[in-house]
């Protein structure tokens, strides 16, 4: 099984989700600032970065995750399936994939925050609304990386290729 989770940007709530999936976060409480800062590729990756499949690792079963920023394209994740579909028909490879996607935990602080301190390079008024919103979303992220894991072991044995919108996950639903 490979794990993908995908937002815009790739770097806050892709990171976080990665972090989580692979227990490197604490999931009985709110995340401190160091900890949010801490987490691998959290606010370190550019505009450039987008459309990359970044590896963060191996999670307890052995399957490897990783994240993608898609931009604001609604083809890369449709693309990526298909590009999947073909390459596992073509290698007589049933390797299941699983794309994530985290944008439905992202809430408006989070987005302010990412692009003051990525387009704008205004971190000193960015990073702080980031941190917010990354402390307001990290339960709904947990949660959707539980349900992205369950999904996963509960899928059928004709799905190789799954895809998750994730829609019901909002920061707001959960009253972070």
């Amino acid at each position: 099984m490979i794990f993908i989770y995908n937002d815009y940007g790739g770097t806050h709530t892709t990171s976080l989700a990665a972090a989580y999936h692979l227990n490197k976060l604490p999931t009985n409480r709110q995340l401190t600032t160091e900890e949010i800062l801490a987490v691998d590729y959290f606010n370190k990756l550019n505009t450039s970065d987008m459309g990359k499949l970044v590896f963060h690792g191996l999670d307890e079963n052995g399957n490897p995750v990783y994240t993608i920023g898609r931009g604001s394209s609604k083809v890369v994740i449709p693309a990526l399936k298909n590009l999947s579909l073909i390459l596992q028909d073509k290698y007589q490879n049933a390797e299941p994939i699983v794309y994530s996607n985290t944008s439905p935990t992202v809430p408006l602080v989070m987005t302010i925050g990412g692009f003051l301190t990525k387009r704008l390079k205004l971190s000193f008024i960015g990073d702080p609304l980031l941190i917010a919103g990354a402390k307001q979303c990290c339960s709904s992220i947990l949660e959707l990386v539980l349900h992205t894991k369950q999904t996963a072991a509960a899928r059928s044995g004709t799905e190789s290729v799954i895809v998750m919108e994730n829609k019901h996950y909002s920061a707001q639903l959960y009253g972070d």
